[in-house]
């Protein structure tokens, strides 16, 4: 599947002496393809709890393989009362071995998102991570968070403190289209009528997502996924993990936080933060360099989905890096009669 074409870059080797001159990304990529294929299996199966668990337990087993001391400062599973890799937990081969040199990094991670979408067949589930060196995600809460993602093209151009009207109208300008012309991908929630109203009111197209936003908001930045925008409110963890990867190709996200109780606005406040109002922008949530992957679970706009072979499998993956601006589309082939009985690639016992 072609991906971002323009914005393909040369490969940019490295280093191994850190995540500065070390692409990660190229080896967490592994960790995104085991979720992947662990939770694939059970496409269409309608238990995106179970989904959810394999795949949270196909990433910890990959994690031990890659050399770093990683601290998961996203995690996901508690809105969802799902299994997680919970935020505080280290990974990681350096941890166990005690190496001062292994890099030190955050990660941000969503084993399998779009666990309804897995689990019901339908199409855009992915398995995602987002990595920055210590310290420079923002330690988001499992909260929800008001979102405008957009591509390159309208960077620099939109204002979530705006009305969708007003957005669409720059970006259709920035893209040289009609409004009439401008996609939107939105969340198919309840929550969302009035803002799907004015969408439609201001004649502009839209593609309605069950679950997964944060693929819709890579796909603001992929000529070929046909969307320019993503609007609405989700969750917070998944907009840093967004925000990270839009950095990577120069697009933009801007979120606030929405609160939906006065336990979740206390946690924040603990968790240090000072204004709800505030508008956070991409360099708020990942700053410095970072790094994203991406595997694809079920076919979709973005990816495609895995696809089995009796005793192999393969994969799509995008794998992006802030740094070089590169972007790459891995293809895979899996062998699962080179793996171990119980396999961090496939999750399940044979």
């Amino acid at each position: 599947m072609p991906y971002l074409g323009a914005l393909i870059g040369p490969c940019h080797g490295g280093t191994p002496a850190g995540m500065q001159d070390r692409n990660l990304a190229l080896e967490v990529v592994r960790i995104t393809e085991a979720a992947a294929l662990a939770s694939a299996r059970l496409m269409g199966r309608g238990d995106r709890k179970l989904a959810d668990h394999v795949a949270v337990e196909a990433m910890r087993r990959a994690f031990d393989a890659i050399d770093i001391r990683g601290t998961v400062v996203i995690g996901e599973g508690e809105r969802d009362e799902a299994p997680m890799l919970f935020i505080g937990e280290t990974v990681g081969a350096g941890w166990h071995a005690g190496a001062a040199d292994s890099p030190k990094v955050d990660i941000a991670v969503d084993p399998l998102e779009g666990t309804n979408l897995c689990a019901t067949g339908e199409p855009d589930a992915i398995s995602v991570i987002a990595i920055a060196d210590d310290g420079q995600f923002l330690n988001a809460p499992d909260t929800y968070m008001q979102k405008i993602a957009v591509g390159p093209e309208a960077r620099g151009l939109i204002d979530l403190r705006e009305s969708p009207t007003w957005n669409l109208e720059r970006i259709a300008k920035a893209k040289n289209k009609k409004i009439q012309d401008v996609t939107c991908v939105i969340l198919d929630r309840e929550r969302h009528a009035e803002l799907i109203g004015e969408v439609r009111q201001a004649g502009a197209r839209i593609r309605l997502i069950g679950d997964g936003d944060v693929s819709g908001a890579v796909m603001t930045a992929n000529p070929d996924s046909g969307i320019d925008v993503l609007f609405g409110t989700g969750g917070a963890p998944e907009g840093v993990i967004a925000a990270a990867a839009l950095k990577c190709v120069g697009g933009e996200l801007q979120g606030r936080l929405r609160f939906r109780s006065a336990e979740e606005k206390a946690r924040a406040e603990r968790m240090g933060v000072k204004d709800e109002h505030r508008i956070y922008q991409t360099e708020d949530l990942a700053k410095g360099d970072v790094m994203f992957a991406a595997t694809g679970v079920t076919k979709g706009y973005l990816l495609d989905g895995v696809r089995f072979f009796g005793d192999s499998a393969k994969t799509e993956s995008i794998v992006m890096r802030s740094k070089s601006g590169t972007v790459r589309v891995i293809n895979a082939t899996h062998h699962f009669n080179t793996k171990p009985k119980y396999s961090w690639a496939t999750g399940l016992e044979p």
